[in-house]
């Protein structure tokens, strides 16, 4: 049998097991996965901070900025399960997102820290020194960081 003969037989063997086999989906890598909410939500519950997370959440009030220290642009996110979270933006490393309103949806990567009132969202900017995660936030498609 040539070669070309061999080739030709191949590709009806791998066209007749797409037929014969149909697509099927990779399996989850891991079916535990949780979306960002649950994430947050059992962060809230095991009292955990420290945790990298990205998500995205309807801006809920916006609130005055802290001007104590490092300034900060604070608002509130509430969650798909009404957990409401403050966010912490720097607005000394990062550029302030002057075009944010309440009932807004963004996006965000930063640090979720433990608090009795739901938590906070920092860290998400850019980190000078590149000892952090570098973090932002997402609005009407322009990336603050």
């Amino acid at each position: 049998m040539n070669r070309i003969n061999r080739i030709i037989i191949l590709i009806v063997i791998a066209v007749a097991a797409s037929i014969l086999m149909p697509y099927q989906p990779p399996a989850p890598e891991n079916p535990q996965t949780q979306t960002s909410d649950q994430r947050l939500l059992q962060a809230f519950k095991d009292l955990e901070s420290d945790l990298q997370i990205e998500g995205s959440a309807v801006v809920k009030k916006i609130l005055s900025d802290d001007l104590k220290g490092s300034r900060h642009q604070r608002f509130l996110i509430r969650l798909s399960h009404d957990q409401t979270i403050l966010v912490a933006h720097n607005i000394d490393l990062a550029p302030r997102i002057n075009s944010l309103r309440e009932g807004d949806s963004i996006r965000f990567y930063g640090e979720y820290e433990w608090n009795n009132q739901g938590g906070v969202i920092h860290w998400t900017h850019r980190d000078p020194q590149g000892k952090h995660p570098h973090g932002w936030i997402e609005h009407d498609g322009i990336r603050y960081e």
